[in-house]
């Protein structure tokens, strides 16, 4: 298992289902569809599964895993949950919100998933094929977004195999991603405050409205997945905020720059947000030797576009 043959591409129905869940039982890894990006899943409680994530995408140790959860009892048995995390579970659960907590001493985990640190980060996803899939797993699954280190998250089967064709055993196809980003990160400090460690499709104010306001929103140190300075790279230069381009950009456009590609011709955040990393795709692949994006908003689900841009410019 782990990818040492060639890579096989599993139809989103029962029977695909029921042999994902096999090769994940038996330790191997399987790029699953969930409602923000496909993630590269493998049993968080098995250590030879854990590391062979980080062996296949080239990831640094340093660098903790997301693990998924079928249900509350199952995170529950996990980490420590207080007041305030029930109360992100009952409003976003499952969905695209991760929480970092204090990793229970008896979780049973792989050492690995947390790269050493005290806290778990852990998501209920909503995606029906990935909750089928931890539902006929006997463990909760670590799962990374499914692609090489640094390079442009997957929301598409052909996106996984572009970086991991023969690295691991197996795509789940369930089409193309709905959010297209990854999930929000929210760290729960024992102090009673809060931090933002990555945006997302959940909104900071959104948080706010049960965490109350987060005094410190970001921190540098790296807790949780997608907090690397360098992330989500197309292998070329990437320009911000172009409303024009030269002859050797490929020009992704917003609203009124139509650019090449357009993420969201009507300007819509949602659309862009679910078609961002395909046109990151399109950009690497296209003959000009570097990206130019048109400005996007920075206000709403525009915060998560701009983070995720910042870094694959960086």
């Amino acid at each position: 298992m782990g990818g040492k043959n060639a890579t096989e591409v599993l139809r989103a129905d029962a029977a695909g289902i029921a042999q994902a869940a096999r090769i994940l039982n038996a330790g191997g890894l399987v790029a699953v569809p969930t409602e923000t990006v496909y993630g590269l899943a493998a049993r968080a409680d098995r250590a030879d599964a854990v590391a062979a994530i980080y062996a296949a995408k080239g990831r640094p140790d340093f660098n903790p895993l997301i693990v998924h959860v079928a249900d509350l009892e199952q995170a529950e048995r996990l980490v420590d949950m207080d007041e305030r995390a029930a109360g992100l579970v009952r409003r976003f659960w499952p969905g695209p919100l991760t929480m970092v907590l204090p990793v229970r001493p008896d979780s049973g985990l792989a050492k690995a998933v947390t790269a050493g640190l005290p806290t778990l980060a852990v998501r209920m996803p909503a995606h029906p094929t990935m909750r089928a899939v931890l539902a006929q797993t006997e463990a909760p699954l670590a799962a990374p977004s499914a692609n090489a280190s640094e390079t442009v998250s997957p929301t598409c089967p052909d996106h996984v195999l572009k970086t991991l064709r023969g690295r691991i055993d197996a795509v789940l196809d369930g089409g193309a991603s709905a959010d297209g980003l990854e999930s929000t990160i929210v760290a729960l400090r024992d102090d009673g405050t809060w931090n933002l460690l990555r945006p997302g499709p959940i909104e900071e104010g959104e948080l706010s409205e049960i965490l109350g306001p987060c005094e410190n929103a970001m921190t540098s140190s790296i807790e949780a997945p997608g907090q690397l300075a360098r992330h989500y790279a197309p292998g070329k230069p990437v320009r911000l905020n172009a409303t024009s381009a030269s002859s050797d950009e490929f020009h992704i456009g917003f609203g009124d720059v139509a650019g090449d590609w357009s993420l969201s011709p009507e300007g819509s955040l949602t659309e862009a947000a679910a078609r961002l990393y395909a046109g990151l795709h399109r950009g690497a692949e296209s003959v000009r030797a570097r990206i130019a994006i048109a400005p996007i908003p920075d206000d709403g689900l525009g915060a998560a576009i701009n983070d995720r841009l910042r870094r694959a410019a960086a």
